[in-house]
């Protein structure tokens, strides 16, 4: 039986390729490579998350460090982000942190890199600088030049889910 010379080669190209790629997937599931979440692994009792000093609900928000660094504390509940709207000012370093007590949720602030997950039994982090030009793009302007952009929940977490929203303020830097 005769065989085209050109289809012998796309015969011997695909099985290279379909080589390649089993290959690559038993190297992954076989290899001993040690993978890690994007955030800082740090578990958290979601049954007790209002207990805890961190996330209690007099606690959460936006708190100022000494270095002039600020850091956010939200719970993502079901059906709602607590607090309901956070200010942060631009160009200065934010350390966000989310909890939840109940159900996987999602976490996603258009115009930065704020896109999280927010597992039960653990806080995720996310540490960021956020840009005011490049917000700009995204938000709405409020009357004291501040932006206002949406932080909303990206992950399916029930019924109520398409209610799931916050509001993220981002103030002009002072100086």
């Amino acid at each position: 039986m005769h065989v085209d010379p050109l289809e012998k080669k796309w015969v011997w190209i695909a099985s290279i390729m379909v080589a390649i790629m089993l290959g690559s997937i038993f190297y992954t599931a076989f290899a001993p490579i040690r993978m890690h979440p994007p955030s800082n692994v740090e578990a958290i009792d979601s049954t007790q998350l209002h207990l805890s000093e961190e996330f209690a609900e007099d606690n959460l928000g936006v708190k100022t460090n000494p270095d002039g660094s600020v850091t956010v504390t939200v719970v993502a509940g079901r059906y709602g982000f607590y607090p309901q709207e956070i200010v942060v000012p631009a160009d200065t370093p934010v350390k966000f942190r989310f909890a939840t007590p109940d159900v996987l949720h999602g976490l996603h602030v258009p115009g930065t890199n704020v896109d999280t997950m927010v597992i039960p039994g653990y806080v995720s982090e996310v540490n960021t600088v956020i840009n005011y030009d490049t917000v700009a793009k995204v938000a709405v302007k409020d009357g004291n030049g501040g932006l206002r952009v949406p932080l909303y929940c990206n992950e399916y977490c029930g019924l109520g889910h398409h209610f799931m929203w916050s509001r993220l303020v981002v103030t002009p830097k002072q100086g």
